[in-house]
């Protein structure tokens, strides 16, 4: 049985995510998602709520399961037992980041591989942060997201705004 982490902050979980989790789950028996704790990056949910949003919005995925994570991503993906490292790549840009990262990772651990998999076009363009901005200002996200995605993004900043 083939294993692979697809890792993420997943704030929010957007259709291009699932896009990818979909075809990841073509190649691998098992992927598990893993949620981030820290990243660097200032997070609009918290753990808990990104993993409990990408809980549901893969519900249906028979061979998805959800898993936080914290520390080094090679560390995690060795205690998973993970083959493979997912990532997704929406355009070129995304490259050479992607590259240098999975060129670290092989360093840190040869035995498992990345596999890198374009978004479909229709999703290319979608990105959490663009998710965020746009909700942020009101504008629609329909169809980028889940709907339980574009309900907790709308309700979080209502309350932000009270």
């Amino acid at each position: 049985m083939k294993l692979a982490i697809y890792p993420g902050t997943f704030d929010p979980v957007t259709n291009g995510h699932l896009d990818v989790l979909e075809r990841s789950l073509k190649i691998f028996d098992t992927v598990v998602l893993s949620v981030a704790r820290d990243t660097g990056k200032q997070s609009l949910f918290s753990l808990e709520e990104r993993a409990r949003m990408l809980t549901e919005a893969v519900r249906d995925y028979p061979g998805a399961r959800v898993v936080t994570f914290e520390g080094l991503l090679m560390n995690h993906a060795v205690s998973c037992g993970a083959a493979a490292i997912i990532r997704g790549l929406r355009a070129v840009s995304d490259f050479e980041y992607e590259f240098q990262m999975s060129m670290m990772n092989k360093s840190l651990n040869p035995d498992v591989e990345t596999v890198f998999l374009m978004t479909s076009p229709e999703n290319a363009f979608i990105s959490s942060s663009m998710i965020r901005q746009v909700a942020s200002l009101g504008g629609s996200i329909s169809g980028l997201v889940p709907p339980l995605v574009e309900e907790a993004l709308y309700r979080k900043f209502r309350e932000q705004g009270e």
